[in-house]
């Protein structure tokens, strides 16, 4: 009998699939980390994971609590800086970052500083960090969030960290290199990006969730292909992987 799910762990097994074995990944904490450690120990055991504050392919002992935490520098390669992470960013040496925000866009464009007025805000949040460097230079950037309308806005009031800006060649107008958005895993969906206009398309539905109730929690029209794929659920090896040797303690995926 297959193992019950809860929807964390659908998101994090589902974003580990992406992450392509030799590859860099540039992480934060939480459910961006155990997809990065959950990938290391099925599909890609090469994966070079990178933190902000300048841990460089450590063999993570267990789940780390901040980017600095002295985990992220157990058996590493290297004990970098922020400096020295983020100059890795801008030579085009890191192939995927995970971000995450308070407001995206149709276009993968990301608002993690203020909702309202930006002098009189409704909120305010912490702003970019090293989130812009990621979304401007490397090659592709991954979002895992919960899906609501709130959430998935026609147009960010703040643009904290570039995905397509305006669309199709805006990005190469103002100056940044190739790359941009590639993949929004949610509690509904994948999505990806059109490849002609950059506007943000489901690529695949989770197990019972159907296109009128992803649409129904984005505030902007989704394009939808004629066949749209069923997202794979996880397996019970990657569930058992994430349960018991990346996150046991359950400080991310919860209880199934």
């Amino acid at each position: 009998m297959a193992l019950e799910y809860n929807m964390m762990e659908m998101m994090i097994c589902v974003a580990s699939r992406y992450l392509e074995d030799g590859k860099t990944v540039a992480v934060g904490t939480g459910a961006p980390c155990a997809a990065a450690m959950l990938s290391q120990k099925t599909q890609s055991p090469n994966l070079i994971i990178l933190f902000e504050a300048g841990g460089v392919a450590p063999m993570l002992p267990q789940m780390p609590i901040s980017v600095g935490d002295s985990r992220t520098f157990f058996r590493a390669v290297m004990a970098a800086g922020m400096i020295e992470m983020m100059t890795t960013c801008s030579r085009g040496q890191v192939d995927y970052a995970f971000l995450g925000g308070a407001q995206i866009d149709k276009f993968g464009n990301i608002n993690s500083t203020v909702v309202g007025d930006y002098y009189k805000p409704k909120v305010r949040f912490p702003g970019s960090g090293g989130a812009n460097d990621f979304a401007s230079l490397c090659w592709r950037t991954m979002i895992m969030t919960v899906h609501s309308k709130s959430r998935f806005v026609e147009k960010c009031e703040f643009v904290t960290s570039p995905g397509f800006l305006t669309g199709a060649g805006a990005r190469e107008e103002a100056g940044l290199p190739e790359g941009g958005p590639y993949k929004i895993v949610t509690d509904l969906a994948v999505m990806g990006f059109d490849e002609k206009t950059k506007a943000m398309m489901v690529e695949s539905l989770h197990p019972g969730i159907e296109v009128e109730k992803v649409q129904a929690e984005t505030g902007f029209k989704l394009i939808v292909p004629q066949k749209v794929e069923r997202t794979a659920p996880p397996t019970d090896k990657e569930l058992r992987i994430l349960r018991e040797e990346v996150d046991p303690l359950k400080l991310v995926i919860g209880r199934a």
